[in-house]
């Protein structure tokens, strides 16, 4: 897709411009946001009744959003803190309302999902808000929670991975730069009776109604990051819509996965049942390796293994684009460098 927008750079469509220089107003980029609205609805089979928005400002611009739009005159919302990403959106919620905090696993170092037995749900609260994939701890929702109330799932680090039931959700949201497309560009999935109850003195630009009857372009939109999230959901449905990426990623996680385990060398610090197809964490024996590790690596091509500052050790990140040998490439290495310091 990539090579398909540099072929279009300078010229989309015959048009003499590029899709960064045309008119958001314009019939060919009309076209294009259609097109971009149509194959999403038709990968993650989205209702007639729930609105698409294509918006700016990233995933945690939702964190405030979310409780703006769907508080109305409710005072509590419900959250399940799983990792970093869940901790920032109650953070953001406190400011607009009481947080419930559900359930959480930060006391074993975000290393597993609560199990719902152990949730205490609110009788009155607006939303129950959850991370469906945890990055930086590699903690996923395998599973959607029971909600009697509206279920809010930020999906930013694996929406389009796999199939979903997008009825069972009020309000899906997405930053699109780990299965979608360019930083900057932000999905919303939202039912249509959630939209137009937004409280008084909502940033107009927040206001889900506002985007809902301008098509998303209230204001001029990410143009071209909407542009190549069409690619990306056109390239999505030749790979066999979310069915055929789901079995590609199982396919790669189980692999790297199956490598950790069997080794006496690495190990992984989440609990197996929530691990994340996304987002695999390893450690090795000596944090004192780690350093070489990474160097090495990078001298092999493998990049951007490094695990985050809170976690340490390794991260491999798995996103849709990451074809089976680089995950064989690492696997090689890893073996490799186990056989030396092992």
């Amino acid at each position: 897709m990539l090579e398909r927008a540099q072929a279009e750079m300078l010229d989309y469509q015959g048009t003499g411009m590029s899709v960064m220089e045309i008119s958001h107003r314009s019939a060919a980029f009309i076209d294009i946001a259609e097109a971009a609205e149509a194959d999403l609805r038709e990968l993650l089979n989205v209702p007639d009744d729930y609105h698409v928005l294509f918006l700016q400002g990233g995933a945690t611009v939702q964190f405030s959003a979310v409780p703006l739009n769907l508080l109305g005159e409710r005072t509590v919302a419900d959250y399940v803190e799983t990792g970093s990403w869940s901790t920032k959106a109650i953070k953001e919620a406190r400011r607009y309302c009481e947080v419930n905090v559900v359930a959480t696993a930060k006391n074993s170092d975000f290393d597993r999902v609560p199990p719902q037995c152990q949730w205490r749900l609110s009788e009155d609260a607006a939303y129950l808000h959850i991370c469906s994939n945890e990055t930086i701890g590699g903690v996923q929702f395998h599973e959607v929670p029971k909600a009697s109330t509206t279920l809010v799932a930020d999906m930013s680090s694996d929406i389009l991975s796999r199939p979903i039931d997008v009825t069972k959700f009020g309000l899906i949201y997405a930053g699109a730069q780990k299965n979608i497309g360019p930083a900057g560009l932000t999905v919303v999935i939202v039912r249509s009776d959630l939209v137009g109850n937004a409280r008084e003195g909502i940033p107009s630009m927040l206001d889900y109604a506002v985007q809902a009857e301008s098509g998303s372009m209230s204001n001029t939109p990410p143009t071209y990051a909407w542009y190549l999230a069409g690619l990306v959901f056109q390239w999505l449905k030749e790979q066999g819509g979310l069915e055929g990426i789901a079995a590609q990623n199982a396919r790669k996680a189980n692999r790297l996965y199956t490598t950790i385990d069997a080794s006496n060398f690495y190990h992984s610090p989440v609990a197996p049942e929530a691990r994340s197809d996304m987002n695999v964490p390893f450690m090795l024996p000596d944090p004192a390796l780690d350093a070489q590790f990474l160097d090495r690596a990078a001298t092999a091509g493998l990049l951007g293994l490094k695990g985050h500052r809170s976690v340490g050790g390794m991260r491999a990140s798995l996103y849709n684009a990451v074809p089976m040998e680089a995950i064989d490439a690492l696997i090689g290495f890893m073996n490799e460098f186990q056989r030396e310091h092992g």
